[in-house]
């Protein structure tokens, strides 16, 4: 079966076995009680979730300790592949992204998506050594069918945009 990180423990927390994790995923519902995360290749249900500054607190079937909790710092939480969560029209998968062709407003190949780096304002598509604010103002268009995600480049995006306005 195929899966997908959504997070990773960062550590136990108390002494029943709660751990912190560090999400890799937007979609912190995966996170809720009743559902299922694949840990070292076993599925676990979450018993108990909730947040705690700012990252989910979980307990999981089948870690009933602190002691327990604690020899998983730095493991996986992983969710089949399939089991996608819900979009809205403007949310993406960054998975589905990922090797997307990207190409400018004027028809320009830019190249393939590389990799999107989540920041704390918005993410930030990287293709080569471009890289592009995603936000509605610089991505214009994901097209799913034609595989392509149209861009608005501005001066200093890339290099040779500054060297045409030198």
């Amino acid at each position: 079966m195929e899966t997908v990180k959504v997070g990773r423990i960062a550590g136990a927390f108390g002494i029943k076995g709660e751990m912190k994790v560090d999400p890799s995923t937007d979609f912190l519902e995966r996170f809720d009680k009743g559902k299922d995360l694949i840990l070292n290749g076993q599925t676990h249900k979450v018993v108990s979730s909730r947040m705690h500054k700012g990252r989910p607190l979980i307990r999981l079937e089948g870690v009933p300790d602190m002691a327990a909790a604690e020899k998983l710092q730095w493991s996986y939480l992983e969710v089949p592949a399939d089991d996608r969560p819900n979009t809205a029209d403007d949310e993406f998968i960054v998975d589905d992204l990922i090797g997307m062709r990207v190409i400018t407003e004027e028809g320009e190949l830019l190249g393939e998506l590389d990799e999107v780096l989540v920041n704390p304002a918005h993410d930030v598509f990287v293709v080569g050594d471009v890289m592009i604010p995603a936000v509605k103002n610089f991505v214009r268009k994901v097209d799913f069918v034609s595989q392509t995600i149209t861009v608005r480049l501005i001066p200093g995006m890339r290099n040779d945009a500054e060297a045409e306005n030198a």
